[in-house]
């Protein structure tokens, strides 16, 4: 499936970097994980290892201070963690078991990284893990970032439910259903939030809600997710409903190689798109705005160049 990805799938045009310290930041990570418990046995440690979020994270964001870097690292190690915790729990499968999982999670997210009081002690490692992330989020002193983060992971926990009821039901969605709640399921958004606080790309708040930036926006959301798909695709195949291409197959009643090649004929025209309209949108931006877009384009040429060695998919 690798093979048909980097054959089929258009590298994004931008410039692959990797962040200088990426040694120092895949470290820091694993002992970041370790200290709080999120993957309590070994299999669960080998299985986190290879998911590889510090390299995606270095990719993602080469040009940052590397307590930034160490940042998204984390927040992509946990939300790699909660994944597998998912899956190995059947969590992810039966909504009644997820749903209480998810109160100590909201919970957390709600406090905006407050300090813990003697009432209050995050329910567990993974809440644990998370209120951590907050607190170092809160500590950049950008309460606009940290609200968009806060929204956009809220939307991920709710996203969960839908996924999970899909999978109880054996319901494979709708193609503009599934677009619309893949971006969310990904956890792209509160990922994009964080890389525009470690790049300092937070735009203003009225170019952040110029339709051309919001299309962008999600736009470039979508190809991440699209891109995650097409590599993924022989993996995830075997379990459930919830890849691009298996939509598509059953949406238009196409055999699966047919629906593969048009899953990443999807991409592929979704980045001709992104590039037109970000040279349009590039034209008029501001420093934030630009760095902002920058921040994208890192983000689409990182998760192309890391899913072509990432053995979490293979």
């Amino acid at each position: 499936m690798r093979t048909f990805a980097a054959t089929a799938l258009t590298p994004p045009p931008y410039e692959a970097l990797v962040h200088r310290a990426v040694g120092e930041i895949t470290a820091h990570t694993a002992e970041w994980a370790d200290a709080f418990g999120l993957a309590p046995t070994e299999a669960a440690r080998e299985r986190l290892s290879r998911a590889n979020a510090a390299e995606l994270a270095a990719r993602a964001c080469p040009e940052v201070p590397v307590a930034a870097a160490r940042l998204v690292a984390d927040l992509l190690t946990w939300l790699f963690a909660f994944d597998d915790r998912c899956d190995e729990d059947a969590m992810g499968t039966d909504p009644g078991r997820l749903a209480p999982a998810l109160a100590p999670l909201l919970e957390v997210v709600d406090r905006f990284g407050t300090a813990a009081h003697a009432d209050y002690q995050p329910a567990g490692p993974t809440a644990a893990a998370l209120h951590d992330l907050c607190r170092r989020i809160r500590a950049l002193g950008r309460p606009g970032g940290l609200l968009r983060f806060s929204a956009a992971f809220r939307e991920y926990l709710f996203a969960l439910l839908w996924e999970a009821t899909n999978r109880q039901l054996h319901r494979v969605p709708r193609f503009a259903e599934y677009v619309q709640m893949r971006r969310h399921t990904g956890a792209v958004l509160p990922s994009f939030a964080l890389t525009d606080l470690a790049t300092d790309g937070l735009a203003a708040p009225a170019d952040r809600v110029d339709p051309r930036v919001v299309r962008l926006d999600l736009l470039a959301a979508d190809l991440v997710c699209w891109c995650n798909d097409v590599f993924s695709y022989g993996k995830e195949r075997l379990r459930d409903g919830h890849n691009l291409a298996t939509v598509i197959a059953h949406e238009l009643s196409w055999p699966e190689r047919a629906a593969l090649t048009e899953a990443a004929a999807r991409y592929n025209a979704g980045l001709a798109a992104y590039r037109s309209l970000e040279a349009e949108v590039l034209a008029e931006a501001d420093t934030r705005l630009s760095r902002m877009l920058l921040a994208r384009r890192r983000w689409l040429r990182g998760t192309y160049d890391w899913s072509l060695s990432a053995s979490r998919y293979s």
